[in-house]
C-alpha cells in the first residue's frame, strides 16, 4: 500500500477539495460543516497565506499518486504568550486509516523546519477524536494536556495540547 505523499501548495483550484473536507464526516470534530459563504472566506483566507512569505505559513493539498486525499498546513499564532504556528489537517474518508495524516504531517513538519522562524508547532485535535491525537503521538509531539480550545471562535472545545519543538 502506497503512503508516500506530496504536499503541493494550494490554489485556485483547490476549493472542490475544501468542500469535500466540509462533510459532516469530516467535520464532526470541529463543530460541522460550514456555510457557503464560510467556505469561500476559508478558501480566500488559504489562498492568502500563499501569497505571503514562507514563514507566515502555508496550506497545502496532500496528493498520492495523481490526486488530492486531503489537506494540511501551518499558520501564525499567539499561544499563552508565545509565537508559535498551529497545524491542522484532513485525510478524505476514503483513505482515512493508511497513516497518509502522519507522512503529511511529517512533510509539513520539514517544510516548516525549513522556512519558518517560530520556536514551537502545536496542534489542538478534540479529546474525542483518537485518530487525531494518534497522528500527533506518531510524528513526536508531547501531549502538554487539555485544554479547552475555541473552535470554531466562540465556541469551546476539550482539546488537546500538542506540542513540537522547531529547533534543534
Amino acid at each position: 500500500m502506497e503512503t508516500r505523499v506530496r504536499l503541493e501548495p494550494w490554489g485556485p483550484d483547490d476549493f472542490r477539495l475544501l468542500v469535500r473536507c466540509n462533510s459532516a464526516e469530516m467535520t464532526a470534530h470541529l463543530g460541522g460543516p460550514e456555510s457557503e459563504e464560510k467556505l469561500a472566506d476559508r478558501q480566500r483566507r488559504y489562498e492568502a497565506l500563499g501569497a505571503r512569505e514562507p514563514a507566515a505559513g502555508r496550506m497545502f493539498r496532500v496528493v498520492l499518486g495523481a490526486g488530492a486525499v486531503g489537506a494540511i498546513g501551518f499558520w501564525e499564532r499567539e499561544w499563552r504568550g508565545e509565537p508559535v504556528y498551529e497545524t491542522g489537517w484532513a485525510v478524505l474518508p476514503e483513505f482515512q486509516g493508511r497513516g497518509l495524516a502522519a507522512t503529511a504531517l511529517a512533510e509539513l513538519v520539514a517544510h516548516v523546519r525549513a522556512h519558518g522562524s517560530r520556536g514551537a508547532l502545536h496542534a489542538f485535535p478534540g479529546t474525542d477524536h483518537p485518530a487525531s491525537n494518534a497522528v500527533c503521538r506518531r510524528a513526536g509531539f508531547t501531549c502538554l494536556g487539555r485544554v479547552d480550545f475555541e473552535y470554531p471562535p466562540g465556541n469551546p472545545h476539550p482539546s488537546n495540547d500538542w506540542r513540537l519543538s522547531l529547533t534543534p
